[in-house]
């Protein structure tokens, strides 16, 4: 079978200069199979502080060595006008923008009652609204071109992990976001997908155990997989994928049969309970795509901004 390849294509890849790190690992892999990219890193490192800076311009140079094209782009993704500074760079350089991997993010591990509101802040401003901001930013040249391919990463952490109450909910964010970019992009040619990525990294080694650390697999076996849902050939849109040590699965979500009564009481609920939590009997929730509401909800009057 012919090999895959992204001649011609232009990606931004955010948070891409750590070592160990996912968006290296992305980034390099789009390179070697000819896409153009725009490696993205503020350089503060997995804890937001500059505890361990990261080195977007070594990765720069690393896809150059080995034949490949890239530029630097050390913006933030928190806010509007510096993710818009990002796609800048990408049009300044190759004119267009064919592929988004909002990648970049920052953790503190507390709890809900520690964690302080300056990491909250910045937890949702890389990870939540950078996704946003820097979808926002990309979105009119996709449109304009009829093409585009967005992945997002989710985690794990969204199904509820103890200290990670905020990132996690920044993690649900991105993937409520990335089913609806889906119904959206639908039109237009934009395709957008989530992941659950696990692997070594920077932020890994921050927040892991270490007897766990020298045991997790390297970022490499999660790249061939967002490889894919960055590529022309994938036509899935809106779905959410876990990808660690070279397995791939696709996250499936369902509701159980529950309780119906059209004139149900508060005491209905209590003694139909075990009912409704029952899993036995239970259907999947639709992809995005396939969703109704999807057609039911509609504007009735044109939006006007505030």
């Amino acid at each position: 079978m012919s090999e895959m390849r992204f001649d011609g294509q232009v990606a931004i890849v955010t948070g891409a200069g750590g070592n160990p790190s996912l968006g290296r690992a992305y980034a390099m892999l789009l390179a070697s199979r000819g896409a153009k990219v725009v490696v993205n890193d503020n350089g503060v490192g997995p804890d937001g502080r500059g505890g361990r800076p990261a080195h977007p311009e070594t990765v720069v140079k690393e896809i150059i060595e080995a034949g490949g094209e890239a530029v630097l782009d050390t913006n933030s993704v928190a806010d509007h006008g510096s993710a818009e500074a990002v796609v800048q760079t990408a049009l300044d350089a190759w004119g267009k923008v064919d592929i988004l991997i909002n990648n970049a993010g920052v953790v503190a591990l507390a709890e809900i009652d520690e964690v302080t509101p300056s990491d909250i802040e910045k937890i949702l401003a890389a990870h939540l609204f950078g996704s946003i901001w820097m979808t926002r930013a990309v979105w009119p040249h996709m449109k304009e071109a009829g093409y585009g391919r967005i992945v997002s990463a989710a985690s794990g952490s969204m199904l509820g992990q103890r200290y990670q109450s905020i990132y996690g909910a920044a993690k649900g964010g991105i993937w409520a976001l990335t089913r609806s970019l889906a119904v959206e992009g639908a039109a237009h040619g934009i395709r957008a997908n989530s992941i659950g990525p696990g692997a070594r990294t920077a932020m890994s080694e921050l927040c892991a155990k270490e007897e766990l650390v020298s045991h997790m697999p390297p970022a490499e076996l999660v790249a061939p997989t967002i490889a894919y849902l960055c590529h022309q050939d994938c036509a899935v849109s809106g779905a959410y994928f876990t990808v660690a040590a070279g397995a791939t699965r696709f996250g499936l979500f369902a509701e159980t049969e529950g309780y119906f009564n059209p004139d149900v009481t508060l005491e209905d609920v209590r003694d139909n309970f075990g009912k409704i939590m029952d899993t036995d009997k239970h259907t999947l929730i639709p992809e995005p795509l396939d969703n109704p509401m999807s057609e039911i909800i509609q504007p009735k009057h044109p939006y006007v901004p505030a």
